[in-house]
């Protein structure tokens, strides 16, 4: 299960046995990446069926998990690179059936409400599966292809959230329990899908001194900041939209599924982040990833803008627009940012093989930065409906930041001076 020679930039290998192979891995990458991200959301539904808690308490349930998942992302990214692709993909499947125990163990025991954050925090397990998933791929796929590839594996992941929230419901009406006991088998399957379908790569071995080279790099911690602004704002939002939309707008479409279990439009914010995922990846490969990068914080800060107006005047489609292209833009940003990653080290790397290693490494690494505005953004929400009684601050802050970002893409990425700097086919293509 362990392949030796891997060279996806030599064209004869790519088309008569590379292509085939990567593309097998990238399903199954997929498939239990999806689980992870679904397992790793899934308090966010669940908190919304629970009676017992202030709204405080809520958020802290929905924003734990995304605190945890971040900081849990950098080890499983060099997990990859120690133990091999499929082998970790298989541990870390199987590590998810213990925050899927804690849920059920804390909607049927009903402990003390420190026990129930910490299964919350459990969760958090599913948020290292995207690092580990996204470091092991980017190994697979040539540089051309790099963008779409790692697209369309962040958007099976993240399409996890949406499918979450949608099917969660259906089994919460039959009861809480319900929520954890149905992934179950797909936890299984995942795991056992993984080991007779994926394979290692040999050419993903690293020491971890060279891996951690990448901590060095001004464009590490440069794209951090910029994935904050990304995938931070989807992981944020889909956290925290069931409870929003609930609060913000009372009258909004509810079907109801028994006592307790209700679906709302919530999971639509989810679904068109993910789905803009891998657009966001194949414009990067033509345009270039900065500019589509630029063009997406100009969207989110017009978006959170729209947030202010829509609620100030309770303007439920204003409200719900300006969410879904906030997703929109986060989604596409997401694809666009992992695409410049590669391009970038690619271009500042002194060959190939260090420019794979030290690229693969800050996939990881902003991955885990990047989440931590998953737990920012649900408690500044409610910070901010402690202090004001709305969202409106928050998302003014919201705004700041994409403006910041904006700048920052500018500055580091676009300016002429920038361009010219780098090698012309990855300055015009990629970055």
């Amino acid at each position: 299960m362990t392949i030796t020679h891997w060279d996806p930039e030599d064209a004869t290998f790519w088309a008569q046995t590379g292509r085939r192979i990567a593309r097998r891995n990238l399903i199954f990458s997929i498939f239990a990446e999806h689980i992870g991200f679904s397992v790793w959301t899934l308090w966010s539904v669940v908190v919304v069926a629970l009676p017992l808690y202030t709204l405080d308490q809520k958020f802290w349930l929905v924003a734990l998990p995304n605190l945890i998942g971040a900081l849990i992302r950098i080890p499983y990214t060099f997990a990859v690179t120690r133990f091999g692709g499929r082998t970790w993909t298989v541990v870390s499947a199987l590590f998810l059936l213990l925050p899927v125990s804690g849920l059920i163990y804390a909607v049927s025991a009903q402990p003390p409400y420190w026990v129930v954050l910490s299964c919350a925090a459990l969760a958090g397990l599913g948020g290292g599966n995207f690092a580990s998933s996204m470091t092991n791929i980017s190994f697979f796929f040539p540089e051309k292809e790099k963008g779409t590839a790692l697209g369309l594996n962040a958007a099976g992941g993240n399409i996890g959230i949406s499918t979450m929230q949608f099917f969660v419901p259906l089994a919460i009406s039959a009861g809480l329990v319900y929520a954890g006991l149905m992934w179950l088998p797909f936890i299984i399957g995942a795991a056992v899908c993984a080991y007779f379908f994926m394979n290692n790569l040999a050419v993903t071995r690293a020491p971890l001194k060279a891996q951690f080279a990448t901590v060095k790099r001004t464009h590490t911690w440069i794209m951090s900041f910029l994935y904050i602004g990304t995938f931070g704002s989807f992981l944020g939002y889909s956290a925290a939209f069931p409870l929003v939309l609930k609060l913000q707008f009372p009258e909004a479409p509810v079907w109801k599924l028994g006592a307790t279990a209700t679906i709302t439009l919530a999971f639509t914010g989810p679904l068109i982040g993910s789905l803009a995922r891998p657009l966001g990846g194949w414009l990067s490969d033509r345009v270039g990833g900065a500019r589509v990068t630029a063009v997406c914080f100009v969207i989110m800060g017009l978006g959170s803008y729209g947030v202010v107006a829509s609620t100030a005047a309770h303007s439920m489609p204003l409200f719900l627009l300006c969410f879904w292209l906030l997703f929109t833009a986060a989604g596409a940003g997401n694809g666009s940012t992992y695409r410049m990653i590669p391009a970038i080290f690619a271009a500042k790397s002194p060959d190939l093989a260090t420019a794979k290693r030290e690229s693969a490494a800050t996939l990881g690494i902003a991955g885990a930065v990047g989440a931590l505005g998953g737990f920012y953004l649900p408690r500044a929400i409610s910070d901010s409906i402690k202090a004001t009684g709305g969202i409106g601050t928050a998302f003014t802050w919201f705004a700041v930041l994409y403006v910041a970002c904006l700048t920052v893409t500018w500055f580091c990425y676009l300016r002429r001076r920038v361009l010219i700097a780098q090698v012309p086919s990855l300055a015009h293509a990629s970055v």
